[in-house]
């Protein structure tokens, strides 16, 4: 009972600060000054960011298919395409990633043959892979750009290397572990067990170029109102995106806008964030729309000639 009431009361705490944000943020801009600065960006910087959002999106795939070999099974690699950009560019838009797009790529694994002790490891794994490029790229900026990172998150330059190493130490000790620890863990009736070395360390890179990718993408959107460096773009990335895994709101809508218009200060244009919103968020959603339409007439399709054929 008491961590019920603990939990709901953080999240009523983070929407709390969710709200003030997307305010100070949005009151300091007309509607008319928002619509005329997405109408500022060129089209190459336009271009230059939908083509990260395809590399960013790609990299997701190489999540899957990672996943896929961890758990023992062989899948073509198309399949495992549609499969998770299917659930991930819904589950982008639906918030609650873990369990929104965990259950669409249920939807599609089952289907192929994986049990739900697999998916549920799918599942796991790709989260891990996602934490990884998180804290991979958010040591990076620290250790690269540690005035930067201190400038932007407000710690001291010590402490921004002090938090660059960690966060590096910890990828590494990931690796490590998977290739020392062999043995199983077991969660209520599943077991689960460290991938390979080999797999962790490709984890460790494909997350962390998803996250570039996606930082590109801000930094080419961004660059049309100032001149912010890439690093300190990708530094505010990483804690927008914590900000609205911590707020559970939706898609993370506003909190993600607000949280890097906050950290980066004047070189953050509320135009180009609501253009980064678009293009990565709303642009795929019809796209795996569509993808899961088709999924699920074939799913009805194969049930009604497995039906006709027990009949006949």
């Amino acid at each position: 009972m008491f961590r019920k009431l603990l939990v709901r009361l953080l999240i009523t705490a983070a929407i709390g600060l969710a709200s003030w944000l997307i305010y100070r943020t949005l009151s300091q801009q007309s509607f008319d000054a928002i619509v005329s600065s997405i109408m500022q960006i060129p089209a190459g910087h336009l271009l230059a960011g939908i083509g990260f959002v395809f590399l960013s999106y790609f990299c997701l795939t190489l999540f899957d298919a990672l996943a896929i070999r961890y758990v023992g099974r062989e899948l073509a690699y198309p399949q495992v395409a549609i499969a998770s950009f299917t659930s991930l560019s819904i589950g982008h838009n639906v918030g609650g990633a873990a369990l929104s797009s965990g259950a669409i790529r249920y939807r599609f694994y089952s289907r192929w043959g994986l049990s739900a002790e697999e998916v549920a490891k799918v599942i796991l794994f790709c989260g891990i892979t996602v934490s990884l490029g998180l804290v991979t790229l958010a040591g990076l900026c620290c250790l690269i750009m540690p005035g930067g990172a201190a400038r932007i998150t407000g710690l001291s330059r010590t402490a921004a290397l002090l938090l660059g190493t960690t966060c590096i130490a910890a990828t590494i000790g990931y690796v490590m572990l998977a290739h020392f620890l062999r043995s199983s863990v077991r969660v209520f009736r599943w077991t689960f067990e460290l991938p390979s070395s080999r797999i962790a360390a490709c984890q460790v890179i494909v997350g962390t170029a998803n996250f570039l990718c996606v930082s590109a993408c801000l930094h080419q959107l961004l660059l049309t109102f100032g001149d912010p460096s890439f690093l300190d773009t990708a530094t505010a990335y990483v804690g927008a995106n914590v900000a609205a895994l911590f707020s559970h709101v939706p898609g993370g809508i506003g909190v993600l806008e607000a949280t890097i218009a906050f950290l980066l200060g004047q070189s953050a244009n509320v135009g180009a964030l609501i253009a980064f919103r678009a293009i990565y968020f709303f642009l795929p959603l019809p796209l795996g729309l569509i993808s899961l339409s088709i999924a699920e007439f074939g799913r009805q399709d194969d049930g009604r000639s497995l039906a006709n054929k027990a009949k006949t």
